[in-house]
């Protein structure tokens, strides 16, 4: 083979759109306004346009999405969030870094996302220790495939729970009619450079439908700034989103309703291939993912990997841990088997390339 593919291939996705972004670039670089330029503004519209929210708030990353709404509903110490063990470490992080208490609870075997069975079991458990109150609900929608959120609304309505929708991975996924931006209450998501909508650095964003907690999250954003820049009226951070990665994602999101097309053309090639060679993707009747990894599940992977790698086919693993395994995270957990269905996984999930090469695509329907 005469080169291996990219895991991610950022550079012909730049050549296909290299006239719409570098002209955006050369806007924002005649106005000058690389933080707060009109491009946010912009931006913002158009992401709840195509999500479906009345308001987005543009942020620094996919982190600060998550963790500004938590700052937002002052949620700290003495407080439980619920989250599934197997998931990116950012999830658990914000929740740590408000002073609150991560409660890992594990997915469901059929989709990967939070079991709502085990997440009752775990809420029961917190109310029977009764040392923490429980505030929230962080679902992940992973790999881009959303979460129950029908079942998950349910119990947080009957136990008055926030519920925060991790769209990290899902952003253009929707369930029936409904968009990604509207299947929770709050929804961050996340444009790191290889998600499916990607900048060309971190950034971020939160939708939702909250006028009172879009003006609060403003606020968070910009040092807690009231009317006034130096008007500080609350407790905030430098989380601004940089003008130039907005001016990234507007080319981009001319696109993108078509990338996630081809991603999932790409995703029932690979379905089709596999069939019943090995564990293929959780789908689910009524939802249509965003594609963000096609994982599949092999027993004993690696000698399956290092022939890929031969052959200069890329894998990747999400994710190696639970978080529950982690180190920084243990002290949260109930130590090795608690969470049997995320450690199940991590044991034998392996990620492929989800774009398309001819030449590599030979080779891999080979193996």
């Amino acid at each position: 083979m005469s080169s291996p593919l990219p895991f991610v291939d950022l550079k012909a996705q730049y050549a296909r759109l290299r006239p719409s972004i570098d002209a955006r670039i050369r806007k924002v670089l005649d106005h000058g306004q690389y933080l707060m330029g009109p491009e946010i503004v912009e931006l913002e519209a158009s992401l709840a346009a195509f999500g479906g929210a009345r308001h987005c708030i543009a942020v620094a990353s996919g982190t600060e999405a998550l963790r500004f709404p938590l700052m937002a509903e002052e949620i700290g110490p003495g407080d439980a969030v619920f989250l599934p063990g197997f998931t990116f470490p950012a999830t658990a992080e914000v929740v740590v870094s408000v002073g609150a208490t991560p409660i890992f609870v594990d997915v469901h075997e059929s989709s990967y996302n939070i079991d709502p069975a085990a997440l009752e079991a775990e809420l029961a458990q917190v109310k029977r220790d009764g040392r923490l109150r429980s505030r929230a609900i962080i679902a992940v929608d992973l790999f881009g495939l959303p979460a129950d959120y029908a079942a998950l609304e349910a119990i947080a309505r009957r136990d008055n729970l926030l519920v925060i929708a991790d769209a990290a991975q899902s952003f253009g996924a929707t369930v029936g009619n409904r968009a990604v931006g509207t299947l929770a209450p709050i929804t961050a998501t996340s444009f790191f450079p290889a998600k499916p909508l990607g900048a060309y650095g971190d950034g971020g964003a939160i939708l939702t439908d909250d006028e009172r907690l879009t003006a609060i999250i403003r606020s968070i954003r910009n040092h807690g700034a009231g009317e006034d820049r130096y008007d500080i009226v609350r407790l905030g951070t430098n989380g601004r989103l940089d003008t130039l990665q907005a001016a990234v994602l507007l080319s981009k999101l001319e696109v993108f309703a078509d990338e996630l097309k081809a991603r999932e053309r790409w995703a029932a090639a690979y379905d089709r291939h596999f069939a019943d060679k090995v564990g293929r993707p959780p789908r689910r009747e009524d939802a249509k993912s965003a594609w963000a990894q096609y994982c599949i599940r092999v027993p004993n992977r690696e000698p399956l990997r290092e022939r890929l790698s031969r052959q200069g086919i890329p894998t990747a693993i999400y994710y190696p841990k639970p978080l529950h395994q982690q180190p920084a995270y243990e002290r949260f957990g109930r130590g090795p088997g608690s969470l049997p269905v995320s450690e199940r996984i991590c044991r034998d999930i392996m990620a492929l390339p989800m774009h398309r090469s001819e030449e590599h695509t030979s080779e891999l329907q080979s193996r």
